[in-house]
Formats: C-alpha cells, sequence, structure tokens
C-alpha cells in the first residue's frame, strides 16, 4: 500500500484535541458535584440545569450542521472551542441560577455540536486511508487526554480540596483556548466540489431523501447503544445481578481506557492496511460487541465465584474494546465519506443525532430491562448488534464507493505494476 499523505497541520491537530480531551476529563466525572462547587448551587439545581440545557444542545446541532456547510468545519471548530474556553472562564463567576444557566446554555450548544463539526473537519482535511486514520488517532488521544485529565483533577482535589474545583474551570478554559489556536493550524484540502464553504447548495432535505445515508444512521444507532453500555449497564449489572464490588466497574473502565489510548492506533492501522471495506470492518466491530454481550449472559447464567468473574468480565472488556477499535474508525471515516461535500455539515449533525438518541435512551431502556432480568439488555444489544453488522454489509451496493473503500479499487490498481510481459519462446 503506499504511503498516506500528510494532513496540512495534522500534529498540532493531534495535540490540539489531546489537550481539548484533558479538559473534558478535568469535569466530565465529577460534573455534578464540579458545578455545584463552582458555583455554589444545590445539586438538585445543578442537575435540572444541566438536562435542560443538554436537551437545547441537542436542537443546536442542525443549526451548527448549516453552519459548517456555509462557513467551513475549521472555522465552526474554533468559534465552538472560543465558546467552551469562554463559558469555563465564566463558571466561578455565575453564583445565581440564571447566571449558571446562561453559561451553562452557551456551554451545552457547543458541547452538543462538537463531534459532528468534528467529523466535518476530518472530512475538510483529509481524503482516502487518511481519514480512517485520523479518526483511529483521534479517539486514541481522547481517550488518553481525558484519562490523564481525571487523574489531575483527582491530584488537585486531594492537594487542595473541593475549592480547587475554581481552578480546574479556569485550567478548562485555558485547555480549550489552547486547543482552539492549535487547532487553527490545521489547513482544509481544497479539491474541486470540496471547495464548498460559503456555497451551500442544499438542506436537511437532501438529507431526508438520502435513504442509504439514513438507513447508515439507524445502524449506527444500533451500535451506538452497545457503547452506552459501558457507561450506564455495566455498572448497575455488576452491582445488582452478579453482586460484585465497585472495584470491578472501576477495573474494567481502567482496561477498557488502557487499551483505547495504547492499542487503538495499532488496530486501527492493522485493519485499514488489510484492505477491508469500511462497511466490513465496521460490520466486524459491531459483532465482536455482540460476541462480548452474549458473553456476559453466559456469565450471567453461571454466576461463578467472585475471581473467576474478575477474570471473565475482564476477557469480556478485552473483547468489547476490540469491536470498540475496529468500528469507530471505520465507520466514522464511514459515514464522513458517504456525506456530500457540499452538505457536509449537515449529513454529519443527523448522523450524530444516533449517537445523541442512543445516549439519551440507553438509561431508561437498561434499567427497564434489567429490572425483569439482568440478562435481557445484553440479549437485546446482542440483537442490535448483529442487526447493525448485517444492515452495514446489505447497505455496500447503495454507498458512495469512496465511502465503502478507503481506496477504491481502481486507485489500487493505478498503483499496482503491471506485470512484465514474458519474452516470447525461441
Amino acid at each position: 500500500m503506499a504511503k498516506e499523505a500528510r494532513v496540512a497541520g495534522e500534529r498540532s491537530l493531534l495535540v490540539g484535541v489531546g489537550v481539548s480531551a484533558v479538559g473534558i476529563g478535568m469535569y466530565v466525572p465529577f460534573s455534578l458535584v464540579f458545578f455545584h462547587h463552582v458555583t455554589g448551587l444545590s445539586f438538585a439545581l445543578v442537575g435540572v440545569v444541566m438536562t435542560v440545557t443538554g436537551l437545547a444542545g441537542l436542537a443546536f446541532m442542525p443549526l451548527a450542521g448549516s453552519a459548517v456547510d456555509r462557513f467551513g468545519a475549521r472555522r465552526t471548530v474554533l468559534v465552538l472551542y472560543a465558546l467552551r474556553a469562554l463559558g469555563f472562564a465564566l463558571y466561578p463567576f455565575a453564583g445565581s441560577l440564571p447566571a449558571f444557566a446562561a453559561v451553562a446554555l452557551v456551554t451545552a450548544l457547543a458541547d452538543r455540536s462538537f463531534p459532528a463539526v468534528q467529523q466535518s473537519l476530518i472530512g475538510e482535511v483529509a481524503r482516502g486511508a487518511a481519514r480512517d486514520r485520523l479518526q483511529a488517532s483521534l479517539r486514541a488521544l481522547q481517550n488518553a487526554g481525558m484519562g490523564a485529565g481525571a487523574l489531575v483533577v483527582s491530584g488537585v482535589l486531594a492537594l487542595w480540596g473541593t475549592a480547587a474545583f475554581t481552578y480546574t474551570a479556569w485550567g478548562n478554559a485555558l485547555a480549550f483556548a489552547l486547543a482552539g489556536l492549535l487547532v487553527s493550524r490545521v489547513r482544509p484540502v481544497q479539491v474541486g466540489q470540496d471547495a464548498t464553504a460559503g456555497r451551500p447548495a442544499a438542506g436537511y432535505g437532501t438529507v431526508l431523501r438520502d435513504r442509504p445515508f439514513l438507513a447508515l444512521t439507524a445502524a449506527n444507532f444500533l451500535t451506538a447503544l452497545g457503547y452506552a453500555a459501558l457507561s450506564v449497564l455495566f455498572p448497575l449489572y455488576i452491582a445488582t445481578w452478579l453482586h460484585g464490588p465497585d472495584s470491578l466497574t472501576g477495573a474494567a473502565f481502567t482496561v477498557n481506557t488502557a487499551l483505547c489510548a495504547g492499542i487503538g492506533v495499532l488496530v486501527a492501522s492493522r485493519v485499514r492496511r488489510s484492505g477491508a471495506r469500511r462497511t466490513r470492518s465496521a460490520a466486524l466491530g459491531a459483532l465482536l460487541f455482540a460476541a462480548a454481550f452474549v458473553g456476559q449472559i453466559v456469565l450471567g447464567t453461571l454466576r461463578p465465584g467472585q475471581t473467576a468473574t474478575l477474570v471473565a468480565l475482564l476477557v469480556i472488556v478485552v473483547v468489547y474494546t476490540l469491536g470498540e477499535l475496529v468500528h469507530s474508525p471505520s465507520g466514522g471515516a464511514l459515514s464522513v465519506s458517504a456525506a456530500p461535500a457540499a452538505v457536509r455539515g449537515r449529513y454529519l449533525a443527523t448522523y450524530q443525532l444516533s449517537y445523541s438518541l442512543a445516549t439519551a435512551l440507553a438509561p431508561s431502556l437498561f434499567t427497564a430491562l434489567l429490572s425483569v432480568d439482568g440478562r435481557l439488555p445484553w440479549a437485546v444489544l446482542a440483537a442490535a448488534a448483529a442487526g447493525a453488522a448485517l444492515a452495514l454489509v446489505r447497505l455496500e451496493r447503495r454507498l458512495p464507493i469512496e465511502a465503502v473503500y478507503a481506496e477504491p479499487p481502481a486507485v489500487v490498481a493505478a498503483r499496482t505494476p503491471a506485470a512484465p510481459a514474458q519474452a516470447p519462446a525461441a
């Protein structure tokens, strides 16, 4: 395979994403406690504000997609970084409910829209297999950065107590501002019809009429439920069905984060260099999810001793994480490449809703199923992941060839030297 082209400003982009991930890791694991101590408001008020502003952030996503198509992904990303930096700089001064709600709303609008806009940025600055490589690198850096941020804030709190949350807020603001400066150095690829910023050719009606892309989004919703399982279902399952200690949840998260940060790029590189179609590799990731979920059903049926349960859970988490590492880069690059350049922002904002809806539905869905039988939610998830894999394979013929293949077969054939002609026999 030919050496992949580097993206202009790629190193700055990767470092910027890593820096911003540190900022995210400094508050996400402690969000309710974080905002309670920073603003002085009660936990109940903080919770209500976070829920309302989070829903408002989802409603804002279509506008963010339109902004990408009109002004370009790079400019929109920089605006979102600036809003996040401003929001966290103002949190320590937002002591009243109206002030906190206003600042939280601005921050939520930026936070909810950021994943879709960042995906659009990948499509704007990279082509072909470079998109898959960037997807894997960004995911690894995000996991590593969030883990580092959680460690930093834990150390800060241990040294200075809850008063340190104020300094953490300003640290977040600095992280997002620095990330924006770094990401500003990346340069979009201007190739033919992709140079479309400022000239949107269509609206969301185009997206809604694109049945293959909507089917791709629906398939991703089924897989996205599996992504939500580790943070939502896993702790509940361990506590209520396996009756295991909370330390098992911590061990599972540690293994998942370490593998994502440590071997994510390597696994994605192996998949990419194998020449597998993106639909097939994403389907393989979904099937690995399904295998892990079936493993949970078996474990929940046998319910062995604590040591055997720990070993089995760690094996299941490894399989689950491999599924994540195989699916994420291919699935992300598939959605980016299936979106027409002129309306890529709108397409990816629509695609991101599959993750947002799965995240919103997961708590109520999982708890309802768990109340019936601890194995039932895993059975539903296994069926959903298997269905997503089947849908991805069946969609191959309906998606653009440049989306299915990191390098279309015609390009690969053109790069392959022809076999030398044999001399005629004497």
